[in-house]
């Protein structure tokens, strides 16, 4: 019966979670001033105006009081105000992307404390860390010294999920394409439980994690027990991990690709792809203009597709980037080989009823030697 009752919400071992913490007692304490009163007053006048209680004041034709009418509306205005300035002050002082100021109270953050960047990948169903400063990479196992601050950079490989881990900070969403941020610290050693708090399919129930907080020393043996593992994290093995499990046991890499975050964030693992970025980068300086458009095929990003399944469209992404001879040049060499499916667009002027005379194109065939000005002249 007493399975359920873990307060870990309300005892929580990080100074993010002991704020969040602070900042829900202090909000129910605010509204319990109206509640409890309400509460009791309730019990008071049924009691106090019962049919039985012959002593009680009766006034039929009362209907108004200024003390009353002030403490009725005055006291909720007050907790509205407090709440309003504690929703305002945590917003800002507990945004997840916002570094830390402080390791805990009276404990603020110094130029000696680096922080741990970690690069979180929530897989279906399980979740992915790296840490780049040491070059290991685990598997629903996280680690991090205790009064160090944590830097987590969150994404994922494709369906949206929400990295919790209750004693350490808030919860934040990671999404494919995109990066979250969570800046947090542990304070005490132990082992939590870490978690998604975002129905993701099948697997959903098991994609639990441990995150332990240890000394720095406790912390140097995790990260050697990991590189002793032998194994290596690239874009293939990846790949393999990427497909969706249940029930996942913890792994440990003792190396990793360097650009394998930056690669499964941008949706271009696989080899030959575009990268997310790139294309952005491209488009951000204008495109490849009409003709490119002929010469890119579409950027897409389907990982039931690419992973082998019988499902779904053909894998498709940026081939090459070429003028428009050697573009022509590939289409033609392609229909050659009875591939009818590509080739390039009829650029003829299009024609029908309402549409108006194309201008005169000599090079066209069909176009007209004449302009119909009249018809030009009473569309514009």
């Amino acid at each position: 019966m007493l399975s359920g009752c873990d307060f870990v919400v309300l005892a929580p071992s990080g100074d993010i979670a002991a704020q969040q913490r602070d900042l829900l007692v202090i909000s129910t304490l605010l509204m319990l001033i109206i509640i409890v009163p309400v509460m009791a007053l309730t019990v008071f006048f049924a009691w106090r105006y019962r049919q039985s209680n012959a002593s009680a004041t009766y006034a039929p034709d009362w209907d108004h009081s200024t003390k009353l009418e002030l403490v009725i509306w005055a006291a909720p205005l007050l907790i509205i105000i407090c709440l309003g300035a504690l929703t305002w002050l945590g917003t800002h002082l507990l945004d997840p992307y916002r570094r830390l100021d402080r390791i805990a109270p009276g404990q603020p953050v110094t130029e000696d404390h680096r922080p741990l960047r970690v690069e979180v990948v929530s897989l279906d169903w399980k979740w992915l860390f790296i840490y780049p400063e040491y070059g290991i990479a685990t598997v629903n196992e996280a680690a991090a010294p205790v009064g160090r601050p944590i830097d987590f950079r969150i994404t994922s490989s494709g369906v949206m999920n929400s990295f919790y881990v209750p004693a350490l900070a808030g919860m934040i969403y990671s999404m494919a394409g995109m990066e979250t941020k969570l800046h947090a610290v542990i304070n005490h050693e132990g082992s939590y439980t870490g978690f998604s708090a975002n129905y993701s399919g099948a697997g959903f129930s098991g994609m639990r994690f441990a995150f332990h907080g240890q000394s720095q020393a406790g912390f140097d043996e995790w990260v050697a027990k990991a590189k002793a593992a032998g194994q290596t994290l690239d874009k293939a093995n990846y790949l393999q991990l990427e497909r969706p499990s249940e029930n996942e046991p913890v792994r440990r890499y003792a190396s990793v690709d360097p650009n394998l975050y930056q690669a499964i964030l941008n949706m271009c693992v696989e080899p030959g792809k575009m990268c997310m970025n790139e294309m952005m980068a491209i488009d951000a300086k204008g495109g490849l203009g009409l003709e490119g458009a002929y010469n890119t095929l579409p950027l897409e990003y389907d990982k039931f597709a690419r992973r082998g399944s019988i499902f779904g469209p053909r894998p498709s992404y940026v081939a090459s980037i070429c003028t428009a001879e050697e573009a022509e040049a590939a289409f033609r060499a392609a229909r050659n080989g009875g591939d009818n499916s590509i080739g390039p667009k009829d650029h003829s002027p299009l024609r029908g009823a309402g549409l108006l005379r194309p201008w005169p194109r000599p090079e066209l065939p069909g176009a007209m030697s004449q302009l119909d000005v009249p018809a030009l002249s009473s569309r514009l």
